[in-house]
């Protein structure tokens, strides 16, 4: 099939699109893989056959060499005959091994211990092996950036307007930190995923004709082989909330990703350019406007989030099954791995974006310069209150008018009322300092900018 004859974008645009991100994750997403991981639950159920004497360490070998040979393609051209998956899987097997070792395939098994078991184990693979490791290289990128950014003062806003000076490093730091719960969150969920053997509804009614006594044993040594714990009970499925923990703090994640690109995109504006991505001539922003530099790295991930985040409601669906066991999911589950896929995506991309980020001081001072002789109302109040001055706020906004009448400096009417100076004459070396230049009101931001690296840094070196 020619790439652009596929149905979905991640298909032909971004996970397929993509030669190292496809060769990344092809090994967990991918359909093959999926049966690859299907096929190593089988593997392991035989290895514990043998190992309990039930059957030769020679069947061990067979289905081992049965399996790497087996494609997707042969398995899916034989459940187009026998209409069920797991079984066609089995056949499939069993071809390719001699007559004496072809009862042991699947024995004691019924169709989800294999499919839920290799859910959760892929899962967990692609987690722990680039999920996590592509979320830390993301943090460390911001963490650098925090780091180096930490004394360059920058407007902050709130409700979108100039509000008091932070730093750019504290705005960063924000992300560090919010990302660095969700890394652990995520890795956390990762470790509660859980596989199942035990039986056609749980029960292990198969298991217990030979172990009686303690057929979950035999579970548990199943799931032991592949790294793996077993659910507390299940019915003929595995408990859906491991897996709907996991899926929910990659959307999570996603989120904080979308929120920083949308900053950073708005950082980005014309009128505000505080921000700015090192020249690439090879690059065109627009059809028709040879100038333009748009933010599409950022303007993508948000796009890219807001088609994968309503996903988590079908997620929420799939926690339902009538009877503890039907097909309503099977279609739907199928598309988990899209989610991971984007994620991925998205976290790469961010990534290679935010260490290509220039600050523009200049703008930065003087986004800063439009607003200091206001923003000083803060300080002005909070001192004046502090020292005494009854209805400091509501004085304070006296002053404020009479600048806008006047067009004088806010400090420049401070200093000369006489009706102040009683207050003003209490006032540190420091304190004045801020009223005379606003743009060094920056509270802890610096310090506290390197206290969240410092937090974070050591556990993601």
């Amino acid at each position: 099939m020619n790439i652009f004859d596929t149905v979905s974008p991640l298909d032909y645009r971004y996970y397929g699109g993509n030669e190292e991100l496809f060769e990344r994750l092809s090994p967990y997403v991918s359909e093959s893989a999926y049966i690859k991981y299907l096929l190593k639950v089988e593997t392991a159920l035989v290895k514990v056959l043998a190992r309990r004497g039930i059957c030769q360490e020679a069947v061990v070998a067979e289905v081992e060499r049965a399996c790497e040979d087996i494609t997707p393609g042969e398995v899916y051209q034989e459940e187009v005959r026998i209409r069920h998956n797991i079984r066609a899987l089995v056949n499939c097997i069993r071809r390719r091994i001699s007559e004496e070792s072809r009862q042991y395939i699947h024995l004691l098994a019924t169709s989800c211990d294999i499919l839920d078991t290799a859910t959760a184990l892929r899962y967990k693979d692609l987690t722990n092996d680039v999920i996590l490791p592509d979320l830390v290289k993301l943090e460390r990128t911001l963490i650098d950036l925090a780091r180096k950014n930490a004394d360059v003062v920058q407007m902050g806003r709130t409700h979108g307007q100039h509000a008091e000076p932070i730093t750019f490093g504290f705005f960063l730091a924000l992300y560090v930190d919010r990302l660095g719960n969700r890394i652990e969150f995520i890795e956390k969920s990762c470790q509660n995923l859980c596989g199942q053997f035990s039986g056609a509804v749980g029960a292990y009614n198969a298991i217990a004709l030979i172990y009686p006594q303690n057929p979950e044993t035999f579970e548990r040594e199943v799931l032991q082989e592949l790294g793996l714990k077993p659910a507390g009970i299940s019915s003929q499925i595995v408990q859906p909330e491991p897996l709907t923990d996991l899926v929910y703090s990659i959307i999570s994640c996603f989120s904080i990703l979308a929120d920083l690109a949308d900053d950073m995109r708005h950082l980005y504006r014309t009128e505000i350019a505080e921000v700015y991505e090192r020249y690439d001539e090879q690059r065109v922003g627009s059809s028709t406007m040879p100038h333009k530099i748009n933010p599409i790295h950022f303007e993508n991930i948000k796009s890219l989030f807001k088609e994968f985040m309503p996903r988590i409601i079908t997620i929420f669906m799939d926690q339902l099954s009538e009877h503890q066991r039907d097909l309503t999911n099977s279609a739907s589950s199928r598309f988990v791995a899209e989610i991971f896929t984007a994620f991925d995506y998205a976290v790469r991309r961010l990534t290679r974006t935010m260490s290509k980020i220039e600050v523009d001081v200049d703008k930065l001072n003087a986004n800063l310069a439009m607003s200091k002789d206001s923003f000083v109302a803060e300080p002005i109040y909070i001192l004046l209150a502090y020292n005494g001055f009854p209805d400091a706020y509501d004085y304070t906004r006296k002053l404020i008018t009479e600048s806008y009448r006047t067009g004088r400096k806010l400090t420049e009417i401070l200093f000369k009322d006489e009706k102040l100076t009683p207050y003003l004459k209490h006032l540190t070396d420091e304190q004045k300092a801020i009223l005379q230049n606003p743009t060094l009101y920056t509270g802890a931001a610096q310090k506290r900018t390197t206290d969240i690296c410092d937090k974070w840094e050591p556990k993601f070196r």
